[in-house]
């Protein structure tokens, strides 16, 4: 059986940086049936839970993982590095399991998928990727915006 992780908000774990949860049943259902394993990147990087509200500024996960972008929190803190060594987690969490996939959360500067906020905390999205999501599918692993799996 092919196993998935999956962001441990989506599951119902109160891992989202306000400290609540994006429980969808249908992924903590996956959790149950031991289909999927939670996991949280931000959390993984060392980031408190709750912690302040982080975008990337400058660009999106591939730029962040070149060094070209930043990941900042809303009251200016650069917490870049945390972001990039909880993708590295998150792939050795993939790894271990022999995990194929990954169902992110839409619009996380970690787990987006297909958007994420532009970096002025003004609520608009732009086209790209977190940073987690960009690590994961550099190194191979399919990621899958939790939007298309709930709908």
């Amino acid at each position: 059986m092919s196993k998935y992780i999956i962001s441990a908000c989506l599951v119902g774990l109160n891992a989202r940086y306000d400290g609540n949860s994006n429980l969808v049943e249908v992924f903590s259902e996956m959790i149950k049936t031991g289909k999927a394993v939670p996991f949280c990147p931000e959390q993984a990087g060392g980031l408190s839970t709750p912690r302040q509200a982080s975008e990337i500024t400058g660009g999106v996960g591939d730029d962040v993982l070149n060094g070209k972008a930043k990941v900042i929190t809303d009251n200016g803190q650069d917490v870049t590095q945390n972001f990039l060594v909880g993708a590295k987690e998150t792939l050795k969490l993939a790894k271990l399991l022999g995990a194929k996939k990954a169902i992110l959360k839409s619009k996380s500067p970690s787990c987006g998928c297909k958007n994420i906020y532009d970096g002025t905390f003004s609520g608009k999205l732009i086209e790209g990727m977190g940073v987690t999501a960009a690590y994961l599918q550099k190194h191979g692993i399919d990621v899958i915006d939790s939007d298309e799996i709930k709908k």
